[in-house]
Parts: structure tokens; C-alpha cells; sequence
């Protein structure tokens, strides 16, 4: 029988984090657990019980996560979840702990490449903090300005819980602003979470480091990131207009940067789900 598309030529490269009952929650969510119910010495079947948030590793959050009407996860066409994507390193322009990016470092990355982000793209962030997560496991390119140990092109991933938790870099309001004027389908990170860590319940876990961070950004936080206004922005500004994200990618997306992929993201139809565990893949031409 004839196959109508010949997908022989296509590498399909999985961006996804581990997940495991070592996989560390966010800030005042719980983790995970796994429990053996049944082993194959005694009942003849290895069998788990599996209890956990939804956002750890690798996962999708669905618009239900911050707007009631939604859609859940099930109510996310799985079309949408699929198509052509931008992998936007933004390594290049010495972004580093607890900085903040915006609109100008995508139109430069536009010039820099010569790679137009157009209407309908997903586009991909990459903070170099994937490294940083302990379910990280494939082999990280260096990446001076996150300042990653410089131990060669073999080098695999440094795990720093809170370096991952509390210091990736993140956005202000105007970001979201642009990603809805350029009509971006949906985001992917490959840091803990889509929000500067300290937009997040993070500023109320850990006021110690506020003076840090304002060192970092050259301004207050109330200033730059004002509660309750643009408290948690990414997800409170984009989710009712149908632009969701998926957080924690990691695995070997050092491999695509600065390029236009074919992005899928793969949760399991959750009725009700306002975020799922997810495989996140690029599918690319094999060389």
C-alpha cells in the first residue's frame, strides 16, 4: 500500500524534560509522586500510582489555567498544537540572570537572521536555563552569557535548582503586548516558566532577593513590573485572547537555534485539564 507522505526524510528531535518523582515543582505548588502498587516478583505486572501538579517537566498550560472559559486542554484543537515555528536564542544579546527581554531582541533577531517571525507561528524562547533543570538530560551547547560552565560542545547540562527557579530572565507587559500585535499562534520556553521568575508568586517566596534583582534590571519592581497590573502577564494578558504556552522545554533544542522548525506539542486529551505534561518535538530534515 502506497504511503501519501514520505516522511522518511523527516529527524524528529524531542525538546521535552524528564519527568520522574525527583521532578521539583514550581514555587507553593506540590510535586510529584510515584508509587509501585504492584511489582512483577509478587503480582506478575509492574503497576504505578502517579499524584502531582501539572506544572512540572515539561508541560502545556491550557487558557483555563488563568481564564475560566477557557479551553481546557481537550478543547485545544490538535492542529494548533502543530506548525511552523521560530527558535529565537536569546543567548546572543547577553541575556543573563533575572534580566528582562522584550520586542526590540526579537526584531533584532529578525535582522540579525534574516528571518521574518511571521502571523501564525509559534515562537520559541530560548534562555539557555533549560540546563539548569535537573530533569535535563541531553548535551548542552555552552552558553557564555547564561554562564554556563565552559566545558566544551560535550559538556551535558550543570544542574542549579535555584538558578532555574529564581534567576532565568523573563518579560515585561510589553511583550505581551507584541506577541498579540504580531499574531504569534502560541509560546514555548525553555526556562521554568513563562513570567520573569519575580512576576511570579516567586517575589512572595523570596523578598529577600528583591535587591538583587533590582540590581540586575536597574529598577524597581514595582516600577518595571507592577502587582497587581501586570502580575503574571503571559499568562493573565494572552490566555483569554487563545495564546497559551507550553514551560520547561529542554532535551536537545541547543541543537535548532536561530532557525525555522516544524514544532508539535503533544499533551494527552485532558477533559477539564487547565495544563498537562506534554512532548514537545522538532521535526526537521535529516541531513
Amino acid at each position: 500500500m502506497h504511503i501519501p507522505y514520505d516522511l522518511s526524510r523527516v529527524q524528529v528531535l524531542d525538546l521535552s524534560q524528564n519527568f520522574s518523582m525527583d521532578s521539583p515543582a514550581f514555587a507553593f505548588y506540590e510535586g510529584p509522586t510515584v508509587k509501585w502498587q504492584k511489582r512483577i516478583a509478587f503480582e506478575g505486572v509492574n503497576a504505578q500510582y502517579i499524584a502531582s501538579t501539572n506544572h512540572v517537566a515539561t508541560h502545556l498550560d491550557s487558557p483555563i489555567h488563568f481564564y475560566d472559559p477557557g479551553p481546557d486542554i481537550s478543547g485545544i484543537p490538535i492542529d494548533q498544537l502543530f506548525g511552523p515555528a521560530c527558535i529565537v536564542d536569546l543567548c546572543q544579546f547577553g541575556i543573563g540572570d533575572y534580566q528582562i527581554y522584550g520586542p526590540e531582541h526579537f526584531e533584532q533577531w529578525e535582522k540579525k537572521h534574516d528571518t521574518r517571525i511571521e502571523r501564525g507561528d509559534i515562537l520559541v524562547v530560548h534562555t539557555g536555563y533549560h540546563r539548569f533543570y535537573n530533569e535535563d538530560w541531553h548535551k548542552s551547547v555552552p552558553c557564555p552569557v547564561a554562564g554556563v560552565p565552559h566545558r566544551g560542545a560535550d559538556a551535558i547540562h550543570e544542574p542549579d535548582l535555584p538558578r532555574a527557579f529564581l534567576r532565568h530572565p523573563g518579560p515585561q507587559g510589553r511583550f505581551a503586548e507584541w506577541v498579540l500585535d504580531r499574531g504569534i499562534r502560541w509560546l514555548a520556553y525553555d526556562c521554568i516558566a513563562a513570567d520573569h521568575p519575580f512576576n511570579t508568586n516567586v517575589r512572595k517566596a523570596r523578598p529577600d532577593l528583591i535587591p538583587e534583582v533590582e540590581k540586575a534590571i536597574g529598577g524597581s519592581l514595582a516600577d518595571l513590573m507592577p502587582w497587581p497590573e501586570d502580575y503574571q502577564v503571559m499568562h493573565v494578558k494572552l490566555f483569554p485572547r487563545g495564546v497559551f504556552h507550553a514551560e520547561n522545554l529542554g532535551g536537545r533544542i541547543d541543537e535548532i537555534l536561530n532557525q525555522r522548525v516544524w514544532l508539535g506539542c503533544f499533551p494527552f486529551r485532558f477533559k477539564g485539564g487547565e495544563a498537562a505534561f506534554a512532548r514537545v518535538m522538532a521535526f526537521v530534515e535529516k541531513k
